[in-house]
Order: C-alpha cells, then structure tokens, then sequence
C-alpha cells in the first residue's frame, strides 16, 4: 500500500533493513524499481528502469557496480506504518565486497533466484555471505512470466541446494509486478527490527563514502546506537580524526536534509572531510565528547587479486590520472594503486584490483569521468617468491622477479572455483579446466544441472576464463571462486623484446610448460600491431638469455631505382647496396614506435 505520510515517529520496531542479493542478471535492480513504485518513493514522471543504477556504465551495460540505498514508507495490510531502507547490491562476482559491505547494515535479505536458470554460482554464495552475517533470508523466484520459467523445480532446487523451505519461496515478476504487495508484507514480517540501544552512546557504521565535489566526502552510515544530530561534534575511530557534522541526508530515493538520525535508520553524514584519505570503509562514527569505548566489528581488510599497469597516452596526463585515482579509491576501498615507472611506456600506475572486470571497470571510469586516454598492461597477479637467503617476497610485477640464481621457488595464488552448468556442457567445462592446470574437487547433480568444484591457479583466469565458460557453455554456465592459498609451481619469467630491446611492459610470468605456446602465439600477435619500419623488426620471446620463439616484421621497401631507365645494371646495384647500407645504420641506431593496442595484445591470444 502507499504510505501517504511524510514521515512517522520513529522507534526501531518500526525500521526494516533489508538488500537485495542475487547472482548477476537476476533482476534485483528491477526488482527495487517495483518496490520504489509499490511504496510511493517513486512518481509517475519519475519512473524508469534500474532507477537506482545510478552510473552512465552500470545503465549501458546492464549490471549494478555500486550499491545503492533507498529508504521507503510502507503501510503495511494490518495498519502499521513502517520504514523499510533497501540496498540493491552488484551480483558479479568481481563486486561481492559491496554485497558483504551491504549485509553488515542490515538484518534481512531478499534472495533472488531466475525462475528459468535457477541456482547459479553467486547466488550461492552470496546466499552463504548472508547466512554467515546471520540475515533473515527470504527467498524469490523471479521472472515467473517467462514461457521457460519453472517456479516449482527452482524452490525444490533452493530447498536442496541452499537449505530453504520450498513452500517459503515466493514467486515474483518483478517485471510485471506480480507478487510485490505479498514480498512487502513478508519483510515487515519476517525480518526483524534493528537491535541498537537509542539511548546508548552513538556508534555509526560506516559502509560506504563518495567524493562530491561540493561538499567533499560524503559518507553513508548505518547508526547502531544512539543518534546523529546536525552540528554535532563527531569522531571517527579509527582515525581519532574529530568533525562537526554539517549535513544529515536520507535517501527516499533523492536526499532530503533530516535534523538527525536515529538507531536502526540508514543516511548520509556530510561533515566536512576534505581529504580523501580521512574516511575508511568499516570505520564507527561516534560523539567526540562521551565517545564509545567499543568500536563496531568493521569489515574483513580486502586485498586485491589482480593487477595491471594503468599509464597515460600523453605524459602530461599523469598529475590528472593521480587526482582521478584518489577519488576513485575514497569510492572503491577494494581498490589498490601506487606509483610505477616504466621503459616503455613512463610513468604511470600499479593498480589491485578484486577481479579483471573491477579493473575493466575503473579503467572505463577513468576514461569516461575523468577524461583520460589510458594503455593497460597485461593484468598479473601476486605471486610468492622463497629466495635462497630463506626471505619470503610478494611480487606483482614480473619487473620485480628476482634473478633465477636468488629464487629457490616461487608460489602461485590457488582458487576453488565453483562452477554451475547444465549436464549437456559438462564435458565442455572440464576440458577448460584441465587446460588450464585445474585439479577437480567434487562433483553434485542438482536435476539438470551440475555443480562442479576446480582448484585452478588464479593466474588461468583472471583475463578471460569468465568468458570463455560463457562460451562453451552458449551462455547457460556460471562461475563463482574464492582465495584459498598459495602453492608451489614451476614459473618463469617471459621476456619480449623487440630489436634486441626488452619491453618491461610486455613481460609475463608463466608456466614453463606453457612458456613456449605463450612466446610464440604473443609474438606472433605482436606483429600484427607493430608497424613496418624502413628496417626489419625482430619480435623475440625469451627466458633468461634463451630465446624461445621469434617472428620478423618486414622492412619496407623503396622503389630507389624508379628513375634508372635502361643503362648498366650495376648503377642499379650500386644503388640497392647504398640503401641496404642505410637500412643497417637505422636499424642500429632506430627505436621501433610500439602502438597501444600492442600492450593488449597479451590478452587477445587465443582469440
């Protein structure tokens, strides 16, 4: 029903703090729009899809990056009058440290499930993120008005996989609207009040912050105990750092300035912070004079899985690229980078990422709200190197790789990857798997689809295994991993060089069994983007002193005896020779221009 109040009194057997979970393309962002509409938060004139995908790229690509919060005023059948406070969440697996940041704010779940795909890899495990922060789940079959959709198979496979009753699940079109006024009325009842004292000190849990260029930092908290007040003097824990608050904003779902904030209720707290480095995620907001003694428990620190070389096309660039970063990084606390320099390319940025599309993403960013023209390196990820002195190093770049004579092994991330896929492409996917060095785990039937469990090095996937599963299965397959370890390989470093020259930026560490494939098919590649020159160019794969692969681009050649018309054939060779002679000058002393699209080319093998 619509809640025609503006606001009502607050005490927290009043509140719902609810998100949205799912695994990706499962329709929770429609799904928000519904309830938006169905609560009255949204206007007629208002109304569009994804309405809380608020980014130009989350719209264009159709996925949730950020998560949004949105607070509604509900009515519910019996007479009450709550306020429910959503958070729609990503479901790419690149993105789960939204979706754990999100759960910590609230005390129920909405569990999607497609009703004609099914259980898919996140839906699992953001179903086990929510059940290990102890959420009321409440689990939706959405979708129900496509002809393919099997409502009834899916709550039988959520009762057998995930352990929910399948009487409980409640089929949804969030499309259509059906199911909606039933799904409001089972949050008011099954998930429970926020837990906080009201008279307690304040404590606030910080789950999210952006860069506004207005007002500075703006910082979205979820207050536990006590109460925020405007013109309050308030001190971040973590930190000891003290400000007065300036702003008090709920999201309904556009900000409305509130005097305060009350426990159990979700908003934004603008006070001045100016410096990007000021706000971390998970930190506790509480009063400067009277402080609590007990921070709240924060969030698990992420470390990034993946990572690339972000450099500027033009040099003057990099001072934009630097300030760019920082407010990405006050946005992003997943998100790593520190300086780099480079031979090739100058200088520029070593950048963590949670996974290649996190990083897909920050680049486009950069490029789109910054203005920026960026190369991307090759992404690696962080090895282990046990030097023979007994020291223990963590490396990310090849560049960093100790020479073999100091190594006594190097160590690789593993991860187990769990992948859903229907029976007809099983075989598809294990022959990925094997050839990408994957030990097989266990193997469960649920109906027609399997769940299968690889311990892979996550080196094997980090560039395009995602899509590649997509592929072989026509798109019905679906993965989600998770860091369990590091373990020893037989790796090497491989060397590009290009005229004799190493390019820092192209070197890669691999396999040794696989060193030889890879050499040959990137130098290969590579001269397909490196222009002719007047010389010829030797594209050279190496390890060490040893060269592994070769190709050549061709000189080109000028036509210098266009103007000799008959006459003795040795004038023509005199000439020839003259050029030859020039040719070999220029090839001793020519740099060969590499273009940007040469340092993709790494990803493109196999294409």
């Amino acid at each position: 029903m619509i809640q025609s109040l503006e606001t009502i009194s607050m005490n927290t057997n009043q509140i719902r703090n609810f998100c949205i979970i799912a695994h990706i393309d499962h329709g929770k962002s429609t799904l928000a729009d519904r309830l938006l509409e169905a609560t009255g938060a949204l206007g007629s004139r208002e109304r569009k899809d994804q309405f809380l995908d608020k980014m130009e790229l989350e719209r264009e690509r159709g996925i949730t990056i950020k998560a949004q919060t949105a607070r509604m005023n509900y009515l519910s059948a019996d007479g009450n009058e709550y306020v429910l406070n959503l958070i729609d969440t990503p479901g790419h697996v690149d993105f789960s440290y939204e979706v754990s940041r999100a759960l910590q704010a609230c005390e129920g779940a909405i569990l999607i499930v497609d009703a004609s795909q099914g259980i898919e890899a996140q839906t699992l495990a953001n179903a086990y993120l929510a059940v290990e922060a102890d959420l009321e789940l409440i689990p939706v079959t959405n979708k129900i008005d496509l002809p393919s959709a099997d409502p009834e198979r899916v709550a039988q496979e959520v009762e057998d996989v995930i352990g929910l009753d399948a009487a409980d699940v409640l089929p949804v079109s969030a499309k259509e609207g059906k199911g909606i006024a039933e799904l409001l009325e089972r949050i008011v009842k099954r998930v429970p009040p926020p837990s906080g004292e009201i008279e307690g000190k304040t404590r606030a849990l910080v789950f999210d912050a952006w860069f506004d260029v207005y007002v500075g930092v703006a910082v979205l908290v979820r207050v536990v105990d006590g109460k925020l007040n405007k013109r309050q003097r308030i001190q971040l824990m973590a930190t000891g750092q003290e400000f007065e608050v300036q702003e008090l904003n709920i999201i309904d779902p556009h900000p409305r300035s509130v005097e305060s904030l009350g426990a159990g209720e979700v908003g934004v707290v603008i006070a001045g912070v100016k410096s990007l480095d000021q706000v971390q995620i998970g930190d506790t907001i509480t009063e400067a004079k009277g402080a609590a003694d007990i921070p709240l428990p924060g969030f698990q620190e992420v470390k990034p899985m993946v990572f690339t070389g972000l450099y500027p096309v033009e040099a003057e660039d990099y001072e934009s690229l630097k300030v760019a970063l920082e407010k990405l990084r006050i946005n992003d606390a997943s998100f790593r980078y520190e300086p780099e320099t480079s031979a090739a390319l100058g200088f520029g940025f070593r950048c963590g990422f949670l996974g290649f599309l996190h990083g897909e993403i920050i680049q486009e960013r950069l490029e789109r709200e910054y203005d920026l023209s960026l190369i991307t390196t090759s992404p690696t990820v962080r090895y282990r190197v046990v030097k023979t002195s007994g020291e223990v190093i963590e490396i990310e770049t090849p560049a960093a790789l100790p020479s073999t004579t100091e190594i006594t092994r190097i160590e690789e991330p593993m991860i187990v990857a769990t992948i859903h896929v229907p029976q007809e492409y099983l075989g598809n996917v294990l022959t990925l798997c094997q050839e990408r060095r994957g030990r097989q785990k266990d193997m469960i039937v649920h109906g027609s689809r399997v769940q299968v469990r690889y311990e892979l090095p996550l080196a094997e996937v980090v560039a395009d295994f995602h899509d590649k599963i997509k592929s072989v299965t026509r798109g019905y397959g679906s993965y989600d991993y998770e860091f369990f370890g590091y373990e020893s390989a037989d790796l090497v470093k491989l060397d590009i060089l290009v005229n004799g020259d190493p390019v820092d930026a192209l070197s890669l560490i691999v396999h040794r069994v696989v060193s030889q494939t890879r050499g040959s098919d990137l130098s290969r590649k590579l001269k397909e983007y490196i222009p002719r020159q007047m010389f010829e160019v030797a594209i050279q794969a190496a390890i060490g002193s040893k060269v592994i692969a070769r190709t050549t681009v061709r000189a080109l050649r000028k036509n210098v005896t266009a103007k000799c018309y008959g006459g003795d054939i040795t004038r023509k060779r005199k000439l020839l020779e003259k050029q030859k002679e020039g040719k070999k000058r220029m090839k001793r002393v020519g740099a060969v221009e590499i273009p940007q699209e040469a340092f993709l080319a790494a990803l493109k093998i196999g294409d």
